[in-house]
């Protein structure tokens, strides 16, 4: 299903709080503190030149986001980048001066941020970006997961020395928890997705996403013609779109936003032309994307500047997966997670069903960027999905290819 954007903002200028935000002043600011990081590096862009002949199109690249920081997810970006600037904001207040990110490390700044506790509500992701922010600056961390989350992933979070609580239900439910637990206790909120009265925080975890924005126009020959992104509750396509679009202006590709037939909280959103919750039926595989309500913030964004929704099936992502693990013709090996390759799956779909070409401008002059959100983050059921066995699954987290 493909729904064009319809909302009377579409095309309309960013809200100003979000080209702040999103913009190229705050991205460089992005880089600039994770020059900081010990294990820092721009992750790979992969070309698929045996996959862009095969469906009919000129290049698809596909920026490959699990080698980010040693999580194997783009969400290294955004938690830990908040967390950071948090406690430097509360460092400067308490000491009355301002604190860079150059004194990250300083006695006086771990003394504060060893009072700080964040919290946050994660599917698996963007839990570990949090409380590996919150181990690398002194701060605790309070991490809310649902039921469906494996253990396997909360075992990936806990390892950096973070509260776990279980929560009954959906991500949903978890975020509603978080956020009551959070108020009770005086802890620091830091979600990925906003809702009335807060908004400055998801704010910053997608500024963080930026950074690899910039990078990926970097690794291009030529800007993209076309991005597809999933999304979850929106951030991660919110901050690509906005990016792109404040940077190339009228130049910008054409966006299209994925999701999860199953959870697809976008696309309804879309089509109502205000933020809605979708209902909960069968869980989806993509299990990092099955969110039921989008960030307002994140909608907002991308009202005005998404030319498009979609979704894709249960088998378009699994067969994604397989196909980046058995690649064909020169194209590389890639590992990607059950939601990792989504967006792919949106361009392989797109490219095959001849009216969404037209609607689009598919052919064979197309430039396609897609991003591998994730690798391997749950190893036994990435082995399960593609075949392997779980002891020869490539490691993107913690490892030497991290």
């Amino acid at each position: 299903m493909i729904l064009p954007n319809q909302h009377p903002d579409y095309r309309k200028p960013l809200d100003p709080r979000d080209a702040e935000t999103l913009g190229v002043t705050a991205a460089v600011e992005v880089e600039r503190y994770l020059a900081y990081r010990d294990n820092y590096s721009p992750t790979p862009l992969r070309s698929l030149p045996a996959l862009a002949a095969e469906v009919g199109l000129g290049a698809v690249h596909i920026k490959d986001e699990g080698f980010r920081l040693g999580l194997g997810s783009f969400k290294a970006l955004g938690g830990s980048y908040a967390v950071i600037r948090l406690v430097l904001e509360e460092a400067s207040r308490r000491v009355g001066r301002p604190i860079d990110v150059v004194e990250l490390h300083a006695p006086q700044v771990h003394a504060i941020a060893a009072d700080m506790t964040f919290a946050c509500a994660t599917d698996g992701n963007h839990g570990r970006s949090v409380a590996q922010g919150a181990q690398l600056v002194g701060a605790n961390a309070a991490i809310f997961v649902h039921s469906g989350v494996s253990e396997e992933r909360v075992a990936a979070i806990a390892r950096f020395g973070a509260r776990m609580i279980r929560v009954e239900g959906t991500y949903d439910d978890s975020v509603a928890e978080a956020a009551r637990v959070a108020a009770e206790q005086g802890w620091t909120v830091v979600s990925d997705t906003s809702w009335p009265g807060y908004e400055r925080i998801p704010g910053l975890v997608m500024q963080g996403y930026t950074a690899m924005v910039r990078e990926t126009l970097r690794q291009l020959p030529e800007p993209p013609t076309h991005v597809f992104v999933q999304a979850g509750v929106g951030g991660i396509a919110a901050a690509v779109a906005g990016h792109l679009a404040l940077v190339l202006g009228d130049q910008r590709p054409t966006f299209v936003v994925v999701d999860p037939a199953r959870a697809a909280c976008l696309l309804e959103t879309a089509r109502a032309g205000h933020p809605v919750k979708v209902s909960h039926g069968e869980p989806t595989v993509m299990a990092m994307l099955e969110c039921y309500e989008p960030s307002r913030v994140a909608w907002r964004v991308l009202s005005r500047v998404a030319d498009a929704f979609m979704t894709v099936d249960e088998e378009d992502a699994v067969a994604v997966m397989n196909r980046l693990a058995r690649p064909a013709g020169n194209d590389p090996a890639i590992v990607a997670g059950e939601s990792g390759g989504a967006g792919l799956a949106g361009i392989v779909r797109a490219a095959a069903d001849p009216e969404i070409r037209t609607l689009l401008n598919l052919d064979k002059t197309s430039r396609v960027l897609a991003i591998n959100t994730e690798g391997a983050t749950d190893p036994e059921r990435y082995a399960e999905l593609v075949g392997m066995r779980p002891d020869t699954v490539p490691a993107t987290i913690g490892g030497v290819n991290a």
